[in-house]
């Protein structure tokens, strides 16, 4: 048998502590990164001009959308 055990080895709670905090510092992160984005481009408001010539197949959006607000 494999006598040479430790709790705090890196596959017993400080392995799964230290996984735990990475996980969670990660979606902190992302978190915080997806509301300055959001928080960015809450004023970059948009308007389809023409929007009766817009056809299902061959048009580009930048002929037909118009950036209103923007930085």
């Amino acid at each position: 048998m494999n006598e040479n055990r430790s709790l705090f080895a890196l596959d017993g709670i400080t392995g799964m502590l230290i996984a735990t905090v990475l996980l969670l510092v990660i979606l902190v992160g992302l978190s915080i990164w997806s509301l300055n984005v959001q928080n960015a481009n809450m004023a970059n408001f948009y308007e389809v001009k023409d929007e009766q010539s817009i056809k299902m197949f061959g048009s580009k959006a930048e002929d037909h959308i118009v950036t209103v607000g923007s930085k």
